[in-house]
């Protein structure tokens, strides 16, 4: 099964659909740190290293087991020649 189909499967679970999309905007960042990365070819070692962690902190960070704070955020944005923008906008 192709993963479209699957997904449009599951989104038609109300219960699924709303996890699926309250986490939207965690998975939007972490595609752009990654997109930024790849696009900059910069490994996950050579991240961690402009920023003083380790590629472990990357990898955890990039597949969204991870919490970042804003000022970890931040020096990922520095160290990615990249602007951090946070909001918070009505519905």
């Amino acid at each position: 099964m192709k993963w479209r189909d699957l997904k449009a499967e599951l989104l038609k679970n109300p219960d699924f659909k709303n996890e699926y999309y309250a986490l939207e905007p965690e998975y939007r960042l972490l595609r752009a740190i990654i997109e930024r990365r790849v696009k900059m070819g910069v490994t996950q070692a050579a991240l961690a290293a402009r920023i003083g962690t380790t590629q472990s902190v990357i990898a955890r960070l990039e597949s969204g087991r991870a919490n970042p704070s804003i000022a970890f955020l931040k020096k990922i944005a520095n160290a990615l020649d990249a602007d951090l923008d946070v909001s918070i906008r009505p519905r």
